[in-house]
């Protein structure tokens, strides 16, 4: 076998080892567009729920507990709740689900569910239905001022992303609150931004709380059925503000701390001063609208958020209150998402890298042990297997031998010899 033959068979065997490798790589990520088009006509590419369609609210079953018939379900927020349709729809009010379970032991449970844009929404309407009687239970979201879930006897209220659960056992259990847990786990998640709580919540004062008193508006209507002491007109929703408000013990009196959040200090600062003015021009008037029940009145401002204070308390201590309301600018770095087609390319570039380094290290591996072979078979059977002497085929010029003939026949003077 010739030196040309035994490479090229080297060659192609390490060409068809590559392909083979190569076919065998896994693929580089796939954007769903591009999945979806290379799924098979007759098989679906996924099992997904249409993006028009929402996801059902409460599940089947869940720890133990099995749902008997099916789900009412209604996007009319007066079905429910008939008494304020009017706020829950403030709230970003999208649709409802109850449902009525039953366990192996016999007990029953009513659960009524109502979903809302965001979570701020259904964060607004669990504070809307908490009273201050309910005791506070580690189910469902935590926040601001421990706000996570609240209990009342056999009844349940707590919310889950953008979720609102009202449950009602027919029998206590030790048990119950684990599995409301496992209900909240199995509940559907917003994604993105709409799973954000407002944070401007956090900024109110932990001490001297009144335990589930805290209330959060997002519009007029629910702001008017939580009698503040600033009216929801010196508000001005329009300016997309929201509002938290809740009760304070102090030494000399019970008061209302209200915080007003703006999308800009520049905005807080104009509407500061036209509830400064408009408390000032209705204080010698008895009965004022806008301040009737403000008792002592006192605001300041702190970044894009107003504070106020109002009720039957000193004015010390009433600074005192505002005082602990301190807003903080966060800056936070927003790293840019991943791209899927960054993400391919990336993957292809290595998956390239990886096969280029697999095919020269077989060329390494294969010229050794092509060299090797060959050296040991030419020192073990020498001209047996390599060149062998009938397999040798080289061109001889013989230009030696053309030299002494020649100048044989010219002769040693240079005249041609005779025959």
């Amino acid at each position: 076998m010739s030196l040309s033959r035994s490479v090229a068979i080297s060659f192609f065997m390490m060409g068809c080892l590559g392909v083979s490798l190569a076919a065998g790589m896994p693929a580089f990520a796939q954007s769903p567009e591009t999945a979806g088009s290379h799924a098979a006509p007759n098989q679906p590419a996924a099992n997904h729920t249409p993006a028009n369609q929402a996801p059902t609210i409460l599940p089947p079953n869940f720890a133990g507990w099995q749902m008997q018939g099916a789900a009412a379900v209604s996007t009319d927020p007066a079905a429910a709740d008939p008494t304020s349709p009017a706020v829950l729809k403030e709230y970003g009010f999208s649709d409802f689900a109850s449902a009525t379970y039953t366990s192996d032991d016999g007990r029953t449970l009513k659960i009524h569910a109502m979903r809302f844009a965001d979570a701020s929404g259904a964060f607004g309407a669990y504070t809307i239905y908490l009273t201050p009687e309910m005791t506070k239970e580690e189910v469902g979201d935590r926040f601001a001022l421990g706000l996570q879930g609240a209990s009342l006897g056999r009844r349940v209220l707590f919310h889950r992303g953008h979720i609102l659960v009202d449950a009602q056992f027919s029998q206590e259990s030790v048990m119950s609150m684990e599995q409301l847990r496992e209900l909240a786990g199995a509940l559907p998640r917003p994604g993105g931004s709409a799973g954000n709580l407002p944070e401007f919540v956090k900024f109110m004062p932990q001490r001297a709380y009144v335990v589930n008193t805290l209330k959060y508006a997002m519009g007029p209507e629910a702001l008017s059925a939580l009698t503040p002491p600033v009216s929801a007109a010196l508000v001005d929703f329009g300016v997309s503000s929201e509002v938290s408000l809740a009760r304070y013990s102090t030494d000399s009196g019970e008061a209302t701390l209200m915080l007003i959040s703006y999308p800009t200090p520049q905005l807080a600062a104009v509407h500061l001063g036209r509830i400064e003015n408009a408390f000032h021009l209705a204080k010698p008037q008895e009965g004022g609208s806008s301040f009737e029940n403000a008792g002592s009145f006192s605001a300041r401002r702190t970044g894009p958020i107003i504070a106020i204070v109002a009720g039957p308390v000193s004015t010390r201590d009433a600074k005192s209150l505002l005082g602990l309301v301190n807003w903080e600018a966060n800056v936070t770095w927003n790293t840019p998402s991943e791209s899927g087609q960054v993400r391919e390319l990336y993957s292809l570039i290595l998956n390239i890298v990886v096969l280029c380094g697999i095919l020269g290290g077989l060329a390494i591996v294969a010229g050794v042990a092509f060299g090797g072979i060959r050296i040991l078979m030419k020192r073990w059977y020498p001209e047996k297997v390599f060149d062998r002497p009938e397999q040798m085929e080289f061109i001889s010029l013989r230009l030696t031998e053309t030299v002494v003939r020649s100048r044989v026949q010219t002769g040693s003077d240079g005249s041609p010899e005779g025959p």
